[in-house]
């Protein structure tokens, strides 16, 4: 059973993780760094795979904003709800 420490440590990891996903566009290795956040939430189920694609083409695009291209493959609705896209 997860400690209170254990469940101020998962928050604390998943609001760096939320940071870093949402790392702006043309600062330099961004992409990576957005994409190695999807991972992150890729692997909590918080993301489907066909999203998580988007990030990584883009991972290397460190000015492609990858949210555009997940509302126009139609792939990942609930993401783009959640980081407030239309």
């Amino acid at each position: 059973m997860a400690s209170e420490a254990d469940d101020r440590e998962a928050e604390a990891e998943a609001a760096e993780q939320w940071g870093l996903i949402n790392t702006p566009l043309g600062e330099k290795w961004s992409g990576r760094t957005r994409y190695a956040a999807a991972m992150y939430f890729y692997k909590r189920d918080e993301m489907n795979a066909e999203t998580l694609e988007v990030y990584r083409i883009c991972a290397r695009l460190d000015n492609e904003d990858p949210l555009p291209i997940i509302r126009d493959r139609g792939v990942g609705k609930d993401w783009l709800k959640r980081m407030g896209y239309r």
